[in-house]
């Protein structure tokens, strides 16, 4: 059975390029994260300030790139299996088994797993070198950071490869097994089925899953809330891709075809062709949905964020610098806050964990002042700051660069913000004069009724760069949210590109099966460029539907946004980088119709009576 595998795969070799290339780059794409993941994590923690962020958020990219490769994976061999149903049927007919066909498909799927991987592994240190350049170049990692070879990687990426190819096809196997030979040839019965049970019960979980992150997002605060909408855009995206044979051709059909014969006939095949057009539009669904839904969630947790620092802070200046507080009349208060790097350490034995936050030593009164949170702080004692990093109750052991302070009671905590900030509030006799020397001190500074805000602030000038809070606010937002499009630069970036190969791969499987249908348009009476022209109506339909489902789907994580930030900040937050959006809708329509026009421009080359008496 491996050897007509082998020849099903030499004889319909068109058909099987973009399983192959799917699998290579899925591959590439989880081995570069896992490598990367790894040599973050052992990283020296003084060799960047970064080093958590680093490894979080190549965790992320690890999740990201293992979900797409499986999704992009099995919504290809399943389109691959579909095209391939009458190959089947012949197969049964001439007396093989079910459990023949099954062996068949699964061992071409070992094969194109085997070769998958094998292009993937060396493809796979050019995408980590892309990947650890665009950590150096956004500063996540030190300069001289690179990812590290592992031998041991070529048994999890070949075994990854088999593994992600077997498991994409597996249940399409099952399903061209059970149909019976007649129903495939006629298309009826089971094989004209476009929903099956499984997809029914995967569309309903995933709905349910989605459903339940959005209902619980508002109650895990700050931190919990943004991780949980964050998630969203995923179960959501396949949820609405299980339905996408129902709802892809119902929307696109609702497309602008315009009139005439060609409308009427690329509105027909959209409407027959319900598994192709469903292939074509899952991948830009997911790419949609994480791209909108993420971006979209972070851009409005970042305002959220700002918008309730603003609401908060009860100050007219920021100057970057130690300010006296009686060294310039006219002001009522001000609160000098000193950044320090700390290390902080909970629990005991096993339970033990030390993570990297970042301490304020504050004046209690004046950071209650400006800030509007009472703080009873003093002696040998710290509160939880705003970024909420670090247990309420109880107590830590606090390390300072070049000074350990040990054990150290937490006697009480300020409520956590959505644009975070300090884990730890410490008090001015906490810490000596040399430990702070050289950190970060910035200054809030409050007016007092009456002061001319123009003679202040230039008083203010000589102890450090002075900026209205409003000002600075923004600066803040600017600087933010350049964070968050670097982050999501690295976390979707290689993502969405290998999700949109998956679009062109379903495109390039369905001109390649559909020569024949060309042909007999163009006997009837269709010239090749109305053939072209059909197909590419087909095409911007189809993309259209997508565009519309994955924003549904993108929907679910601004819906947990908006009601985290009211839960959190009291006030719903909505950002929307639209540019992005519109890029990225023109980038897919861009890509499909330019894809569409080649396969289908390719695919109708030939004389058409060659085609058909192919098939006689």
């Amino acid at each position: 059975m491996l050897g007509m595998s082998r020849a099903g795969l030499a004889e319909r070799w068109t058909l099987f390029v973009g399983a192959l290339l799917s699998v290579a780059l899925g591959v590439a794409l989880v081995q570069s994260s896992l490598l990367l993941l790894i040599s973050a994590a052992t990283l020296d923690s003084s060799a960047s300030q970064n080093g958590d962020a680093a490894v979080a958020m190549l965790g992320v990219v690890l999740g990201g790139a293992v979900f797409l490769a499986a999704f992009v994976i099995s919504s290809t061999f399943a389109f691959t299996v579909d095209q391939r149903r009458r190959d089947l049927a012949l197969l049964r007919l001439v007396g093989g088994s079910r459990r023949q066909v099954r062996r068949l498909l699964l061992g071409e799927a070992v094969l194109l797993g085997l070769a998958g991987a094998a292009l993937g592994v060396p493809a796979g240190l050019p995408v980590m070198a892309v990947q650890a350049w665009l950590m150096r170049r956004f500063d996540f990692v030190p300069a001289g950071f690179a990812g590290e070879w592992r031998m041991w990687i070529l048994g999890v990426s070949l075994g990854g490869g088999v593994l992600l190819a077997v498991a994409g096809v597996l249940v399409a196997a099952r399903r061209a097994a059970r149909v019976r030979p007649l129903d495939a040839l006629r298309e009826s019965g089971a094989a004209a089925r476009v929903m099956t049970a499984g997809r029914w019960i995967a569309g309903l979980f995933f709905l349910a899953g989605a459903l339940a992150l959005i209902i619980v997002a508002p109650h895990g605060g700050p931190g919990g809330g943004q991780a949980m909408a964050m998630n969203v855009a995923m179960p959501a995206a396949v949820a609405i891709v299980a339905f996408a044979p129902l709802l892809v051709p119902a929307i696109a059909r609702l497309m602008p075809f315009g009139g005439g014969v060609l409308g009427s006939l690329a509105r027909a095949n959209v409407r027959d062709a319900r598994r192709r057009s469903a292939s074509v539009a899952a991948p830009l669904i997911v790419l949609i949905a994480l791209v909108v839904g993420n971006t979209g969630a972070g851009a409005s947790f970042t305002a959220g964020g700002i918008d309730e620092t603003a609401r908060s802070t009860h100050a007219d200046f920021v100057v970057e610098g130690a300010v006296p507080a009686a060294a310039v009349p006219g002001v009522a208060v001000v609160s000098t806050e000193i950044s320090v790097p700390a290390e902080v350490t909970v629990g005991s034995g096993e339970d033990q964990e030390t993570e990297a936050v970042t301490a304020l030593v504050i004046d209690p009164r004046a950071y209650a002042a400006v800030h509007g949170t009472p703080v009873e702080l003093s002696g040998r004692a710290v509160v939880r700051g705003p970024g909420g990093d670090v247990p309420s109750q109880g107590s830590v052991h606090l390390r300072l660069p070049g000074a350990d302070l040990g054990e150290l009671p937490v006697v009480a905590a300020v409520p956590e913000t959505m644009s975070g900030g300090a884990g730890l509030l410490l008090p001015p006799g906490l810490v000596l004069e040399p430990q702070v020397a050289a950190a970060p001190v910035r200054s809030f500074v409050a007016l007092a009724p009456g002061a001319d805000p123009s003679a202040v602030r230039a008083g203010l000038a000589r102890f450090g760069e002075v900026a209205t809070v409003g000002d600075w606010l923004r600066a803040d937002a600017e600087l933010r949210n350049s964070t968050n499009d670097r982050v999501m630069l690295i976390v979707l970036g290689l993502g969405g590109l290998y999700a949109l190969i998956g679009v062109v791969n379903s495109i390039v499987i369905g001109a390649a099966t559909r020569r024949r249908e060309f042909a007999e348009a163009r006997v009837t009476g269709l010239t090749r460029g109305q053939v072209v022209r059909v197909a590419l109506l087909e095409a911007y339909a189809v993309t259209g539907a997508a565009l519309l489902l994955g924003v549904v789907a993108a929907a679910a994580a601004l819906l947990a946004a908006l009601t985290t930030t009211a839960a959190v900040t009291g006030v719903a937050t909505l950002d929307l980088p639209w540019p992005l959006f519109g890029a990225v809708a023109a980038l897919t329509l861009t890509v499909t119709g330019a894809t569409s026009l080649i396969t289908s421009w390719s695919a109708t080359r030939p004389p058409p009576v060659t085609l058909l008496a192919a098939h006689e």
